[in-house]
């Protein structure tokens, strides 16, 4: 008998001819984030097993998957060889009391002479029958205890009583690379967990107003960058200098248009560095009607200036409550609430545009020497390895 971890995921059932990539890449993901522990990790019929790992570390090796998407769930469980005999003798060992249980059987291989019912009723049975004055009763409905025999097509039996919930999705690496806003705010380290969670590995840009914004500010950003590294695979984060910019805003424009102008031009050289260092995508942390910049009007106006990159925002119909609950799960919260300033709080107007209109923007922007701002900010660009 052998203690192994076995891995199951979901959605990836659903990918037809090109199943064999995303269980591959899954494969070298969860082969990846374990690469540092002993132990071995195979791919059979739609189940990894993580086995030959020291059980010291089993604790390590969870929580690891724990952030591995593509992860429907896992269970700790007991190999062993299949056959009837050997499956009732594990039973004949095993012991529960004061409590109701059921147990399920997965015959997922059907050359296997009992079905899975009838099998079931059996091993139930043996466990009444080898716990005798235990309090045990069987409730097929709402048990307290399951315990699940999974008959693989193998030639292995696992036995295991615990399911345990991954973060499901799709394998990051599996929809291209992005390139996240990352601001140093709740949102934007969550807009990057959840694109990862649909498989997309993205990167971070930051764009830092200093002497405006401090040094602490900066590195804020850099731990939530290696916060959300394990999730997102994020490797570079890109820092641009948008100083010269805001002053020239605040100098030239009227001050309600400061944020929509800003966004603008921080799309502009988003853009920009995609199309230089091949990202499908930008991805920010906004939701619909949380701030002035995020009603529709603001996002259209926004979107307009990109040509050849979508944006993406995976958290347009959250509201505050679900980000921060996410923000908490994956230990960004505490980091994100530190209280240094980003660019964006830098020369806020009072009153921001709500509902910008498209040829006051364009009038406004025509004060602005725009190709000289976004190629100085361009060349300002520090490549920072998270």
């Amino acid at each position: 008998m052998n203690k192994v971890i076995l891995v199951r995921y979901a959605e990836i059932h659903l990918k037809g001819n090109n199943k064999h990539f995303f269980e591959k890449l899954l494969l070298n993901n969860i082969k990846n984030v374990l690469s540092d522990l002993e132990c071995s990790v195979e791919f059979k019929h739609t189940r990894y097993i993580i086995s030959n790992f020291r059980e010291s570390e089993t604790k390590i090796i969870t929580s690891r998957l724990m952030t591995v998407f593509g992860i429907y769930s896992y269970s700790i469980a007991d190999e062993i060889d299949t056959s009837i005999e050997n499956v009732e003798n594990y039973f004949k060992d095993f012991t529960l009391e004061n409590t109701s249980f059921r147990v399920s059987v997965n015959r997922a291989d059907k050359t296997f002479p009992i079905n899975s019912t009838d099998f079931s009723k059996i091993i139930g049975e043996i466990i009444l029958e080898n716990n005798p004055n235990k309090n045990l009763s069987v409730d097929l409905h709402t048990y307290k205890n399951e315990i699940s025999i999974d008959i693989r097509e193998t030639g292995k039996t696992y036995i295991f009583s615990s399911i345990e919930k991954g973060l499901g999705g799709m394998p990051v690496g599996s929809a291209g690379k992005g390139l996240l806003l990352l601001s140093g705010g709740i949102d934007s380290p969550v807009a990057g967990f959840k694109i990862s969670q649909r498989g997309m590995i993205v990167d971070g840009l930051h764009f830092h107003s200093f002497p405006y914004t401090s040094e602490n500010a900066k590195n804020k950003v850099i731990k939530l960058a290696k916060l959300i590294k394990p999730y997102t695979h994020l490797n570079r984060l890109f820092v641009v200098s948008f100083t010269k910019i805001q002053e020239e805003i605040h100098k030239h424009c009227d001050g309600d248009y400061m944020i929509t102008l800003m966004r603008r031009i921080m799309m502009r050289i988003a853009e920009r560095i995609c199309n230089k260092y091949d990202y499908k995508a930008i991805i920010t942390g906004e939701s619909l009607g949380q701030v002035a910049s995020q009603t529709v009007e603001s996002i259209t106006i926004s979107n307009s200036v990109l040509n050849t990159i979508p944006a993406l925002r995976p958290l347009i119909a959250f509201d505050k409550d679900e980000t921060i609950s996410i923000s908490e799960k994956i230990n960004t919260y505490e980091t994100s609430i530190l209280p240094y300033e980003d660019c964006c709080t830098v020369f806020l107007p009072k009153n921001p545009i709500i509902k910008p209109k498209m040829e006051r923007v364009l009038r406004e922007e025509s004060k602005l020497d725009l190709d000289t701002l976004i190629n100085d900010a361009i060349s300002t660009v520090e490549i920072i390895e998270i």
